[in-house]
């Protein structure tokens, strides 16, 4: 996204990633928010105080890619439409974490990347642009993986900034 020139005005992140690590160098605000995995996960006032931040940088849209914690309904309230994702297949086939291996288990012979608005249901937003990507004979989830990454970070800022455009048209 930094070297398409989409503006980012905050990364928010659920763990360590390399993400945060490339914000903080070009200089954009960043916050963590690591969860508990263990038992009493709060999922609302995680949600809320992700919400506050989101709030206190007056963010407009959200694009969230590897972003692996469950957000509480009231997100999508406050934020409907304005929250995108980017999913490793073509929904609606192949929702949840296991989008590639399933897609590999099934044998599909074409599987791609969704981007869509995040809803209370995981994968199940309106879908905001699909591209096929093709399973080649002997792909690993690892391969598949790399290539279908290779067209998310060519849709993902395209879309984002076409609906920022329209956002402040």
């Amino acid at each position: 996204m930094i070297k398409r020139g989409v503006p980012i005005d905050l990364v928010v992140a659920d763990r360590p990633c390399r993400g945060v690590g490339i914000a903080r160098q070009v200089h954009i605000p960043t916050e963590m928010f690591t969860r508990s995995f263990g038992g009493g996960f709060d999922r609302r006032l995680f949600t809320l105080e992700v919400m506050a931040e989101l709030k206190r940088y007056n963010i407009g849209l959200v694009a969230m890619a590897g972003f692996m914690t469950i957000f509480d309904p009231v997100i999508f309230e406050q934020y409907a439409n304005r929250i995108t994702n980017i999913h490793p297949a073509l929904l609606p086939s192949f929702k949840g974490d296991h989008a590639v291996a399933d897609a590999l288990k099934f044998g599909v012979k074409v599987t791609g990347t969704t981007i869509h608005y995040a809803t209370a249901e995981l994968d199940n937003g309106p879908i905001i642009a699909q591209e096929a990507v093709p399973v080649l004979e002997g792909d690993t989830e690892k391969t598949l993986h790399e290539r279908i990454k290779v067209v998310e970070r060519r849709l993902y800022p395209e879309v984002v900034m076409k609906l920022l455009q329209a956002m402040t048209a």
